[in-house]
């Protein structure tokens, strides 16, 4: 998520960033890659690939064997916490014995990711050149003085104020030591100046002026140069980035004061990259700007009354829905909203009831991708991710982890496998996670047993002779669309950080195929006999039919039925996040490295704890209840990017997180479990207490009250942390860019209004569902206007922009 500038306060940027780098999608593999220096060849080495914002490490891959074509095979969705210039992917090439050797890059504009999104293509690798790895922008003030030389002529003083720089990169993970050198470079001689060293600051503050004398001419044919450098001492200096200035558009004693972005310098390799092979890439990128709230009523409104229109074909919500039949994705903004606003379960128990009416036989309900299987896969996906962490995650990990093998198709047996001794280890692993699913019941979302229910009534009603109906409407949901699919992609629920090599999926595949039929039995009594591969029948043959039958029932009658279940033991500790962190150790001296240790953060619903490594014993474990703020920390307080705070009643726990991406995400997770508490301070300190003071407001007091407002969390449940303005702007950018469906859809509807005669099998009306013309051809009246209204305010927004050459739309500055 990027917050930029906007004309009003009120109003914000927001970016969607999804990489996904899949095998679903055929995407994320390398091909053909060339050579990296040193003694070593590629085809030798194992690689890895990077994801970076600008020079920002935010993702990496795992390592993938010795390979010139390697598949990484992983996808990731982030939300982006600040500007950037440039999303890259790099490969390298592990080192054993010495450091990383970067093998190419793939370098995409922000300004031309919106060309790419949705598509999967093929990059080519280009190197990596050090001249070329920028970032940050600098404020110069610049102005023209003329005067009298000595000999009588006219010439004209040049003033270059180098006032501050922000956003440079960090070297080696730590704020760097920059410089910056100002040139004046023209036709005849090129003189260079330059600042004083700024230590350990990615924001250093230079407020230092240099004066060039030239004759007019020779000065207008000029520009100015300045350089950005980190100091290495005993090493050479790391060049940061650069910015050109032409002296000709400055007027005379007139001040020109402005932002410039860093950019690279222009003499950069030109090897040819080709050499370097390409990287195959499917990125999703969504940009919005969101409105203030108010805007968004009348859509929200229009959206949340769809239960209650009848029938509810005509219902703004299943309006949507049926334009963006083939886009999955699109109704994800509207399920959000319905649950946010407790909407959902009516709506999908009237869209279930439609798919009903048009539903012939009991066996095939729900099988295909309508818009109640898409609302309900969705909900799932949002409410039930706690479910599946407690249900599945640890039999996952102890699958993944154990790497036992099971292949039971002897066409895939490799040489040396036992088939009988895979088998074992194949159904020892399906009974525990089937005994984990069955097992559950009490863990369920209310959410997701209301829909149950609902599904389970509407079936019974449906089809009154079919004893089975009433397990299947469950079945095919809790087992087929949510279980199974978790099992089989552990990594898309978040229950695995990367995706499982190929052994272990298939292990995961046979046990997804397993659960499957599992579930089935209890709902549609299928039989063994119905099995094509021989060896998946003999493998079921091991298990005890009707004692899982029972099983089975038992679970979905639980999940569904009208009896309100509590659980019978405490409520589980749901991992909420977890990873690798740098912790600063209380009560020492402000800037040595040795005061800050790595530790593995861990949060769950009940208690935030650090551990040395991952899997040991917490060496502190803090209540949640006792967290009195969390807020961001200045980079000053200890020379530091990417510092948060967790405000405690004794001192502070200061901890830095490995990246921007990551550091947002610990901020919005625990500012959510922690908002409701009864101690959370209004005021905090966005420094450190050092030197007998606090850093920021210079109380000596260390237990002086915050000198800034605490940021406030908005409302939202962990499992639902849903925008609601954020959301509906999504719903009127994808409504805005099918303006020809609505009008097809209503045109549609004035043509059956009109005509009363037997229904017309026209294309038109084939692609949507119109049971009431006029109802409908009515909602989409007040979509229309609605969505001309928004435009009209966005439009109103759009025509003050941040100013070109402000710190928000920092100027970029020519490379030639």
């Amino acid at each position: 998520e990027c917050t930029g500038a906007a004309a009003a306060a009120t109003v914000s940027t927001q970016c969607l960033f999804t990489v996904l780098i899949s095998p679903r999608g055929d995407a994320g593999e390398a091909k053909n890659l060339g050579p990296v220096s040193g003694p070593n060849r590629l085809k030798d080495l194992c690689t890895f690939c990077t994801i970076s914002l600008d020079q920002e490490e935010v993702f990496r891959t795992k390592v993938f064997d010795k390979s010139i074509t390697p598949f990484y095979g992983e996808d990731f969705f982030f939300e982006i916490p600040r500007p950037f210039q440039f999303l890259s992917f790099y490969v390298y090439a592990k080192g054993v014995f010495q450091r990383d050797l970067p093998v190419g890059k793939v370098s995409i504009r922000k300004d031309d990711l919106c060309k790419y999104s949705g598509k999967d293509d093929w990059f080519n690798l280009q190197p990596v050149d050090p001249n070329t790895e920028v970032q940050g922008k600098v404020h110069l003030e610049m102005r023209l003085n003329e005067v009298i030389t000595d000999n009588g002529s006219t010439g004209q003083h040049l003033l270059v104020k180098i006032i501050e720089c922000k956003e440079l990169p960090l070297i080696s993970g730590q704020n760097c030591d920059p410089y910056a050198t100002v040139s004046l470079v023209g036709p005849a001689r090129s003189d260079q100046k330059k600042t004083k060293v700024k230590k350990k600051t990615s924001n250093p503050y230079f407020e230092e002026t240099f004066f060039f004398e030239r004759s007019v001419r020779l000065l207008r044919l000029g520009f100015c140069r300045v350089d950005l450098w980190n100091n290495e001492n005993l090493a050479q200096d790391v060049f940061l980035g650069e910015t050109r200035v032409p002296v000709k558009i400055l007027r005379s004693d007139h001040i020109h004061k402005a932002w410039y972005l860093l950019q690279p310098k222009g003499t950069g390799s030109k090897s040819k990259s080709d050499d370097l092979g390409q990287l195959r890439l499917k990125l999703t990128y969504i940009e919005d700007t969101v409105l203030p709230s108010a805007c968004y009523t009348p859509l929200c409104n229009l959206l949340l009354k769809s239960p209650d229109v009848k029938p509810i074909s005509a219902s703004a919500a299943h309006i949507l829905g049926d334009i963006f039949r083939e886009r999955y994705e699109a109704v994800l903004p509207m399920v959000r909203l319905l649950l946010y606003h407790n909407r959902f379960v009516p709506f999908v128990s009237a869209v279930a009831a439609l798919e009903l009416d048009n539903t012939q036989e009991a066996n095939t309900i729900f099988r295909g991708n309508s818009l109640a299987t898409r609302c309900i896969d969705d909900m799932m996906k949002i409410v039930g991710k706690s479910y599946l962490a407690v249900t599945l995650k640890p039999v996952i990990d102890e699958i993944c982890e154990s790497n036992k093998t099971c292949e039971i198709d002897p066409i895939k047996l490799k040489e040396g496998d036992n088939v009988e001794v895979n088998k074992e280890n194949l159904q020892v692993y399906v009974q525990k996670v089937f005994s984990s699913i069955t097992q559950s019941s009490s863990n369920c979302p209310p959410l997701m047993c209301d829909v149950f229910r609902s599904l389970r009534h509407l079936a019974c009603k449906r089809f009154q002779g079919d004893p089975h109906v009433q397990y299947s409407a469950v079945s095919s949901f809790v087992f087929l669309r949510f279980f199974a699919v978790a099992v089989l992609s552990p990594h898309s629920f978040q229950l695995r950080s990367h995706h499982p090599d190929p052994e272990i999926a298939r292990t995961l595949t046979l046990i997804s195929k397993t659960i499957q039929t599992l579930g089935s039995w209890g709902s549609l009594s299928k039989k063994l006999s119905s099995f094509k591969e021989s060896y998946m029948y003999d493998f079921y043959k091991s298990f005890q039919e009707e004692k899982c039958i029972e099983k089975v029932k038992k679970f979905l009658d639980e999940i569904s039925s009208n009896v309100s279940k509590e659980s019978s033991r405490q409520e589980d500790a749901v991992v909420l996040k977890e990873g690798e962190v740098q912790k600063r150790t209380q009560g020492k001296k402000n800037f040595s490295k040795r005061n800050f240790k790595k530790r593995w953060l861990r949060l769950t619903n009940r208690e935030l704890s650090y551990h040395k490594r991952k899997g040991k014993e917490a060496l502190c474990t803090i209540s949640v209840k006792n967290i009195q703020a969390v807020e961001k920390l200045d980079e000053s307080a200890f020379n530091r990017k990417n510092m948060f705070q967790v405000v405690l009643s004794e001192k502070p726990l200061y901890v830095q997180a490995g990246n921007c991406v990551e550091a947002s995400e610990w901020l919005e997770i625990l500012g959510q479990v922690s908002r409701c508490n009864e101690g959370r301070l209004t005021t905090y300190h966005p420094s450190n207490y050092a030197t007998g003071a606090w850093q920021c407001c210079k109380n000596q007091s260390s237990n002086a009250p915050g000198c800034k407002p605490c940021t406030i969390t908005m409302l939202a449940n962990l499992q639902l942390d849903i925008d609601c303005d954020r959301e509906a702007e999504r719903i009127f950018s994808l409504l805005s860019s099918n303006e020809s469906k609505l009008q097809n859809m209503e045109d549609a509807c004035a043509s059956m209004a009109v005509y009363q005669g037997p229904q017309r099998e026209q294309e038109e009306y084939s692609k949507f569902t119109i049971q009431e013309p006029k109802e409908t051809f009515r909602t989409l009246k007040q979509l229309r206007n609605i969505m001309e209204e928004l435009r009209t305010q966005h439009n109103s927004r759009n025509t003050s922009t941040a100013q070109y050459g402000s710190i928000d739309n920092p100027i970029v500055g020519k490379t030639s």
